[in-house]
Order: structure tokens, then C-alpha cells, then sequence
């Protein structure tokens, strides 16, 4: 995230601001984190690409994503020690100087240059300044045997420090671009849920929960549940909200669009600093929606068999299901903020892997019991549990109504909680992007505070203007954007982590934080698989169009 004015993903959980907590506490955190918005897509790509299908490829990739979560703990804790080193040197470059005041009147020209370069390149702090004098190559001698007293993970590292430590300025370019994009398609996926959410609930509908509605809409909703496509952006086209009414569904999804965006853009010119409330408050809603979502579906399956037929295999499906999964799973932008205040840090292997183990089970419970639960199912798996008219009073029925109000309602609440600090972390990190943060001040008024919440927040109303499909949404912003964040950057952090950590304490000192894949080849290997399923999903979209 930028480096001024920060919006954290994880919130504000700097172990020097808010204290520290227990491993279970940061489990559940992390287990918050990943369980998000991207859950609510897996049915869908599920019932498309098959169930046997989805449940290898998520696990496979549930894999890769731990894999790739070491990469950044490393790189985390390698950062720790680039600050460690930095912090000795200094402290030794101060005693050297008492004592040979003539070396230093001699070196004072070379480090005037070396200061100047630093101000034109961040990253010229590390390994230039071992070139520049050999003073500062001397490591303290009571810390060359000292572990824990460089690798650790006690101070927050966020990836755009970590870019800016280890990156050159076109890696830092790259990594800011890949960031923004990955925050564009999330506002987009956020838009089109909360559009589509509040369209459903108030145009003429049937609810999937309740069977016996199944009748005279079937012909109609049929074309509109099972596209799984841009498709559904052109039946919307023409079918009609209310019957009694001119208005299709696509007007109502834009009026609704709209509506959002002039309430809610506005937030992105203000600053959001704690958190911590409304994460407790929307950890609650997910785990009461994600519970009624399961139970009701695994009710359904009871009293009334399944009623989905999805295919076994479906390889057409891949790339939704590649998107949709990677989306799922992100959690390494805001990991940093989770892991530093968690205060036995050995732990935090087995906390990630229970908790990722755990997720799995979880995403294949959801996915696998709406699929055969469900003849039809929603790009947005709450679309499923859009409530009915009834015309039993009972407090069973009434009940029931209840919580599929509640499941409808949920994205929107949770959703239009998360949009507004989506948006200012995409405009800071815009403004990072494109402006010099040091002489912020000195940019006018327009540039400053119109401007960039604008730039954060009219390109997603555009796109989804003109499509209304999460399942493309997601497919595109997971596999491009999602990948960069999951695989590509996490895989060159850690690698200039290491080259850089071996430069300046060389090979004795051991980092205990370690990836368990450590070997270079665990790293062209991820590099290699990227490559791949973004080349399937870049054809696939090819010949959809």
C-alpha cells in the first residue's frame, strides 16, 4: 500500500499501536481476511467447471497460495533484518568515527555523493552503501552469531515498503500498477454485487429456497440463472423488472448503480484510520451468512434430494474457476498488518496452514452443497436466497423470510462497509503512483483532493455500467491483477530479499523464518504455473469475444 496516509487492508494492527494478541486470535484474523467476497463466486464456477474439477484445482491452488504466503513471511522478516543491519551500522559507524576522524574526512566526499543518489533512488540504501566504505561492511561482532536479532517479524513491513527495500524504480512502477488494478477490479466487484443485490430485491423474482415458486417463471428465469457470461448483461437487456412496468432489469441495475456510487463515491476524499470496529462487525455478518448459507442448502438436500446436476468435468470452466479461486484466496496485501502483533511468531506456520486447510474444507462445503442443492445458481451465491412472497404466517415461515433477507442484504451491508476504504486505499496509492509524496502539499487543491478520489472511482461505475457479470469480473481481476499479487510478487520479493540479505550479512546468519520451499526452483516453478493459467485465461477470454 503507499507509503503515506496507508488504508490497510488488515486494518491498523501495528503491534506498536494496538498491542498484541494470542495465535487463536490471529487465527480467526486471518481466517477473516482470506473468507471474503470472493467465496460468494465459487458455487457458480463450480457448477460450470465441474465439481470434481473444482475441488482438485482449489485445492491445488490453495497450495500454491500457502506457498506463496511463506514467500512473503520471508521477505517480511528479511525487511526486519535489512532494518537490523541499517540500525548496527549506524550505531558502529558513530564509534569508528571517534576514533579515526582523518577516515572519515577522507570517505566524507564519496558519502556526500552517496547521499545524493540516495535522494534520487529509495532503494539505494542498501548495496550501494556496502561499495562506498568499507567501515560500514564491518558487522558488530556480538551480532554476527545473533539469529533473532535480525530476522524477525516484530516490526510491519507492508508490500509497498517491502517494494520500495527490495525493488529498483521499475519494479516499484510495476508493483504499484499491479496493486491499482487488483483495487479497480475489487471496487468493480463491489459495485456490480451491491447493483445486483438491490435490483433482485425489488424486481419480480422467484426464491430458490422455497421450491414450490418453481413454476410459471421457469422459461423466464432459466436464461438468467444459468449464464455464467456477459450473457446475462443482454437478457437483463430486454426482460422486464415488473411486469406492469417499461423498466428492464439492466435500467434498474444502473439506477441502482448509480445511486451507489453518488452516495458512496464521495468517501473517497476523506481518510479512514481505525477499522477495527467494522471489521468485527463484518467478520460477524460473513460468519452468520456463510452458516445460513450451508444449513440451508444442506436442509434442502435432506428434505428435498438434489435438485443440481452439474458435470463432473468441465475444462471449458477453467478460467472462471482459476479467477474465482485466486480471488478466494487473496490474502497477502494485507497479511503483514495480521502477523506482526501475534506474539509467539514461531506459530505462525502452523496458524497459516491450519488455517488454510480449514478455509478449503470450507469453500468446498459452501461450493459443493449449492451446487446439488440448487438447480440454478447465481454468479452471487446470495442471489439464491432472494426472499419470496409467502402467504403462510407461521413463525417457521416468517423465520425463514427473516434470514433470506438477511443473506440478500448481506453483500450490500458488508460490501458498502468495505467500498469506501477500498477507494481511499486506491487513491493513496494512485497518488503514490503518480505524485511525490514529500512535496504533496504542494500540489493545488483539484490535484490533491479531487482529482485522484475521481480517478479511484469513475472507472469502475464505467465498467460495470456496461456488464453486470461478477463471474467475468472476478475471472479477469483474479487472474490477471489477483495472480500478480498472489504469485508474481510475492516469488521477486523474496528472491531480492534473499540476494539482497546475502549481501549484507552474508551466508552465516540464518533466517528461521525461511519458506520451507526454499529452493530457487520452488520459485520459476510458481513463476512458470502463473504464466500458464494467465496465457488459458488470456484464450479464453480471446475467443469469448
Amino acid at each position: 500500500m503507499s507509503d503515506r496516509n496507508r488504508i490497510e487492508f488488515g486494518g491498523n494492527t501495528s503491534a506498536n499501536q494496538t498491542g498484541s494478541y494470542s495465535k487463536w486470535i490471529g487465527f480467526i484474523f486471518i481466517f477473516n481476511l482470506i473468507v471474503g467476497t470472493g467465496a460468494l463466486t465459487l458455487p457458480a464456477t463450480f457448477a460450470k467447471a465441474g465439481w470434481l474439477l473444482s475441488v482438485n484445482v482449489i485445492l491445488y491452488l490453495a497450495l500454491i497460495s500457502h506457498m506463496t504466503v511463506t514467500f512473503v513471511i520471508e521477505a517480511m522478516a528479511a525487511a526486519n533484518a535489512v532494518k537490523t543491519w541499517q540500525s548496527f551500522q549506524f550505531e558502529n559507524s558513530h564509534v569508528n568515527d571517534d576514533d579515526d576522524v582523518e577516515n572519515v574526512e577522507i570517505s566524507s566526499g564519496m558519502e556526500e555523493h552517496a547521499a545524493e543518489r540516495e535522494t534520487d533512488d529509495p532503494c539505494a540504501t542498501l548495496l550501494p552503501r556496502i561499495k562506498i566504505s568499507k567501515r560500514l561492511d564491518r558487522m558488530p561482532v556480538y551480532a554476527q552469531h545473533s539469529t533473532l536479532m535480525y530476522y524477525r517479524l516484530d516490526e510491519k513491513f507492508e508490500l509497498g515498503e517491502m517494494a520500495t527495500l527490495f525493488f529498483n524504480d521499475v519494479g516499484r512502477i510495476l508493483f504499484y500498477l499491479c496493486i491499482c488494478i487488483y483495487l479497480y477490479g475489487d471496487l468493480s466487484i463491489y459495485s456490480a454485487a451491491i447493483a445486483k443485490s438491490l435490483r433482485d430485491l425489488f424486481c419480480d423474482h422467484v426464491n430458490a429456497t422455497d421450491l414450490a415458486n418453481f413454476t410459471i417463471f421457469d422459461s423466464t428465469m432459466d436464461s438468467l440463472n444459468l449464464t455464467l457470461s456477459n450473457n446475462e448483461t443482454d437478457n437483463d437487456a430486454v426482460t422486464l423488472c415488473w411486469q406492469a412496468h417499461t423498466l428492464t432489469r439492466l435500467n434498474v441495475y444502473r439506477l441502482f448503480l448509480t445511486g451507489f456510487i453518488i452516495i458512496f463515491g464521495p468517501f473517497a476524499v476523506f481518510s479512514v484510520q481505525k477499522t477495527k470496529y467494522l471489521q468485527i462487525v463484518t467478520a460477524l455478518f460473513r460468519w452468520c451468512a456463510f452458516i445460513f448459507m450451508i444449513s440451508i442448502a444442506v436442509k434442502l438436500l435432506i428434505t428435498e434430494g438434489a435438485k443440481g446436476h452439474p458435470p463432473t468435468v468441465n475444462v471449458f470452466g477453467i478460467p472462471a474457476l482459476f479467477g474465482a479461486c485466486v480471488y478466494s484466496f487473496m490474502c497477502h496485501h494485507s497479511l503483514p498488518s495480521l502477523l506482526a502483533p501475534i506474539r509467539n511468531k514461531h506459530a505462525i506456520s502452523k496458524i497459516l496452514c491450519a488455517d488454510y486447510i480449514l478455509i478449503c474444507i470450507f469453500y468446498i462445503l459452501l461450493a459443493m452443497t449449492g451446487i446439488f442443492a440448487f438447480e440454478r445458481i447465481q454468479d452471487l451465491y446470495t442471489l439464491n436466497f432472494i426472499p419470496a412472497q409467502i402467504d403462510d404466517y407461521s413463525f417457521r415461515a416468517k423465520l425463514l423470510v427473516g434470514i433470506d433477507y438477511f443473506l440478500a442484504l448481506f453483500p450490500i451491508c458488508t460490501l458498502s462497509a468495505s467500498f469506501p476504504i477500498i477507494a481511499i486505499t486506491l487513491r493513496n496509492n494512485l497518488q503514490t503512483l503518480f505524485l511525490d509524496m514529500t512535496h504533496f502539499e504542494s500540489y493545488n487543491l483539484f490535484v490533491r483532493r479531487i482529482f485522484f478520489p475521481l480517478l479511484a472511482v469513475l472507472p469502475p461505475f464505467v465498467i460495470t455500467y456496461f456488464t453486470e457479470s461478477l463471474t467475468s469480473l472476478v475471472a479477469f481481476t483474479g487472474s490477471y491483477a489477483g495472480a500478480g499479487i498472489q504469485y508474481v510478487i510475492p516469488v521477486a520479493l523474496v528472491y531480492y530479499a534473499r540476494t539482497t540479505c546475502r549481501e549484507l550479512l552474508g551466508s552465516g546468519v540464518v533466517n528461521q523464518f525461511e519458506s520451507p520451499f526454499r529452493s530457487n526452483y520452488w520459485l520459476f516453478f510458481v513463476l512458470l504455473w502463473t504464466a500458464g493459467c494467465v496465457s488459458l485465461v488470456t484464450l479464453n477470454f480471446f475467443f469469448e469475444i
